[in-house]
């Protein structure tokens, strides 16, 4: 990472008890929370606003729309951070290689294909989106709120990825071990990963 973080013998308050709880969570302290030392309220608020999505849609679609606007953002350590997610919460390895690697052909359902294909549009270039593209979910059986949702988490990625990147953020050492060449190869969308 580009800035020097508040090192985790020199943290206190809010920052050490951030520290300590990313530490459990993740059962190490991620480079992505460090980044934030020098603001730990913001991180506070970032869990915050992505806690709303996690609440209130669908957990897998939620994971689906992120890892696919990762992509767009040419986020590495958010792509594989979301495949871990989706691995552990949803689907076997072979399945989230291939959604990593071409969502069209990973045997999703059409209404899947159609969130991911929206949540890479929205990343890419939100003036693109159109009504068309709204009346394809729509089509799928979402509702208004549902495909606001996926918005939200686009957008709510977009936030996290913009800031992580922009200081130079890198995939985490524990979460590309269990990647192979290619899975890895696919996930590495921006900047290359650590141990890459």
């Amino acid at each position: 990472m580009f800035l020097d973080p508040v090192r985790p013998e020199d943290a206190t308050g809010e920052l050490a008890d951030l520290y300590h709880s990313e530490q459990e969570r993740w059962g190490f302290l991620p480079t992505f929370t460090q980044v934030f030392s020098h603001m730990p309220e913001a991180y506070r608020a970032w869990l915050g606003l992505i806690r709303v999505a996690y609440e209130s849609m669908d957990r897998r679609r939620c994971e689906l729309a992120t890892l696919a606007a990762a992509r767009e953002l040419r986020s590495t350590g958010c792509s594989v951070a979301h495949r871990m997610l989706l691995r552990d919460l949803f689907y076997d390895s072979e399945q989230v290689a291939q959604i990593a690697r071409d969502h069209h052909h990973a045997d999703l359902s059409p209404a899947d294909v159609a969130i991911m294909d929206f949540a890479a549009k929205a990343a890419a270039d939100p003036s693109s989106v159109t009504q068309m593209d709204v009346d394809s979910l729509r089509a799928h059986g979402l509702s208004d709120r549902e495909i606001f949702e996926i918005a939200y988490a686009v957008a709510a990625r977009a936030f996290f990825a913009t800031l992580i990147e922009s200081l130079g953020t890198r995939a985490e050492s524990p979460m590309v071990e269990s990647l192979g060449d290619d899975l890895l190869e696919a996930l590495t969308v921006g900047r290359p990963a650590v141990d890459a």
